[in-house]
């Protein structure tokens, strides 16, 4: 089965009349297919339904899978492809290399807070518009749309005003795309159109957002949804990216939206603008460099590992913060691929829409998003840890466990526990004092001593300190020395050590533990035996956790 969407030119295996060009390498296009079948199915597909989506054979499928769990991209989950947070860093590349949500997205989230409204951030994507930032509100009836979708111009408070800027090229590609579909079955992100509308109607729309320098959505993509967008223009006068404040018919008509928020828009658009005049030149980052590291995975798993198509996703992250434009020569200098194999997959990937060339210079595409990034943009710290917490129960045969410190408590979010006839029974949203607990200890000794919630101490075993100078002391010392060894002090025979689990920022925002009884290990084994597998965990979590929430946020519960 092929992916309906119009803007996916990933000619399927043994297509007629596909036109890759000569030097495209086929891997990379199967490996690239295979990840846009997972994003569309939400991020988890069984290998044997990836077999029917891509019509790859299985063999194919296995191998790419390998390859892509080689490189941290997926996890085999069983009989399932798992998208994991890592693959985050293709689309971080793009934001990375656009720069516009680091310079525009505190103004985007200042707004959001101010009215109380969603605010969002959007770029033009072909016939399209692709988000590359959402501050939503909380609310039973909330947006859906997350960083990455792709959503047809026409239905959008945006779309108008990307179209004053196309050249007659782009509206017939427009009109040939609608033609094709006209329910819009390829933007899996929008509702299918029940009653398709006239080209006529877009035009005018588009001459109205010419001369009013502002749109307006009045229900278009779904009964009870408005939208008030405006755009954010460069340093030449062309529209960078489109601001857009979302609501809904039970806070706000179209018009009402109008009236009472456009002032308010325009400030911050003229904020906007002003940031990005005064912007400045960002000094390169350093890319990822997988080249060496993919010719060792070969050595060492063979037929299994597709060589070609790590090499080509890795081209992808030689893009980023001060190298939006690349030459080749740059490409393979970042990477350290040949200036052979650089150039193979630049023409590949420029073939599938996720580069564009500009004389000498290449630059990634809004589409590089549709990899993985719209699932994943929505992932929370308790999913990524979920399965590091898994491997870490399975080698050391004890429970492993996430919290989150609320007040003068900790509240579980993640858990794995094994199958022991004596075993440690505590369940996700389980919350539990802070003080006689290696996970609270961890978090507690994290914060400055004034910010610290230490009611009354309540002795909960003979081992338990209740003396607040004591307490002091632990949590100094835990502080110190990086971990938090309990013993007895929240029930009698209970042992746990626990580390912090830290954001981009060094802050700990949740701490991962491991519980057993006493009888299992010593105070010592649990230092030099759990410790440092325990640790390497929260690593694990950290790098995870830092990928995912580069360019979104991610919810510690």
């Amino acid at each position: 089965m092929r992916s309906t969407d119009p803007t996916d030119h990933t000619p399927a295996p043994g297509t007629p009349g596909a036109t890759a060009p000569a030097e495209a390498v086929a891997p990379l296009m199967r490996g690239i297919t295979v990840l846009r079948r997972l994003t569309e199915a939400g991020g988890t597909s069984s290998l044997s339904a990836l077999e029917k989506t891509t019509g790859l054979a299985r063999s194919t499928v296995d191998r790419i899978a390998a390859t892509l769990a080689r490189m941290g991209y997926v996890r085999l989950d069983g009989r399932d492809a798992v998208l994991t947070p890592r693959l985050m860093e293709l689309g971080n590349a793009y934001l990375a290399a656009l720069r516009l949500p680091r310079l525009l997205d505190a103004r985007a989230d200042a707004l959001a807070d101010e009215l109380d409204e969603s605010v969002s951030l959007a770029v033009a994507d072909r016939d399209g518009i692709r988000f590359i930032h959402q501050a939503t509100r909380r609310r039973a009836m909330s947006l859906s749309f997350r960083i990455g979708d792709l959503l047809p111009a026409e239905r959008t408070a945006p779309g108008p005003l990307f179209a004053t800027e196309w050249t007659p090229g782009d509206w017939d590609r427009w009109r040939e795309r609608r033609a094709a579909d006209p329910r819009d079955l390829g933007f899996p992100a929008v509702p299918p159109r029940e009653h398709p509308s006239g080209d006529e109607q877009f035009e005018e729309w588009t001459r109205e957002a010419a001369s009013r320098g502002w749109t307006l959505d009045d229900q278009l993509i779904e009964p009870g949804l408005v939208a008030l967008s405006a755009p954010v223009r460069d340093r030449e006068g062309h529209v960078a990216c489109v601001v857009s404040v979302v609501s809904h018919t039970s806070r706000h008509t179209a018009d009402s939206l109008r009236d009472s928020l456009l002032p308010r828009l325009g400030a911050t658009v003229r904020a906007m603008e002003r940031d990005l005049r005064e912007a400045r030149a960002a000094p390169p980052a350093a890319p990822a460099g997988l080249a060496a590291w993919t010719g060792a995975s070969k050595q060492e798993l063979g037929r299994e590992f597709i060589e070609s198509l790590a090499r080509g996703l890795t081209v992808i992250t030689s893009f980023g913060e001060g190298r939006a434009d690349l030459t080749l020569t740059e490409v393979a200098q970042a990477t350290g691929l040949a200036r052979a194999t650089a150039r193979r997959a630049l023409i590949t990937l420029e073939h599938l829409g996720y580069v564009t060339a500009h004389g000498r210079t290449f630059a990634l595409t809004p589409r590089v998003l549709a990899l993985g990034f719209p699932p994943l943009s929505r992932t929370t710290l308790p999913q990524i840890a979920a399965p590091h917490l898994a491997e870490l129960a399975d080698r050391l045969h004890d429970s492993a466990s996430l919290a989150v410190l609320t007040a003068d408590e900790i509240q579980y979010t993640a858990r794995v526990a094994t199958s022991r006839i004596m075993s440690v029974n505590i369940t996700v949203g389980t919350r539990l004092p802070a003080h006689p607990t290696s996970l609270g200890r961890v978090l507690l000794a994290d914060l400055p001593p004034a910010a610290r919630h230490l009611p009354e101490l309540r002795a909960l075993t003979p081992r338990t300190v209740t003396d607040p100078a004591a307490l002091t002391k632990v949590l100094d010392d835990v502080r110190r020395s990086g971990y938090a060894l309990v013993d007895g002090e929240l029930e009698e025979g209970l042992r746990s050590i626990a580390v912090p689990v830290r954001d981009r920022t060094g802050r700990a925002v949740a701490a991962v533990n491991v519980a057993m009884h006493s009888t299992r290990r010593t105070l010592e084994e649990c230092v030099g035996e759990v410790l440092p597998e325990l640790s390497a965990t929260a690593g694990r979590i950290e790098a995870d956790l830092r990928v995912a929430g580069r360019f979104t946020r991610v919810p510690v519960a």
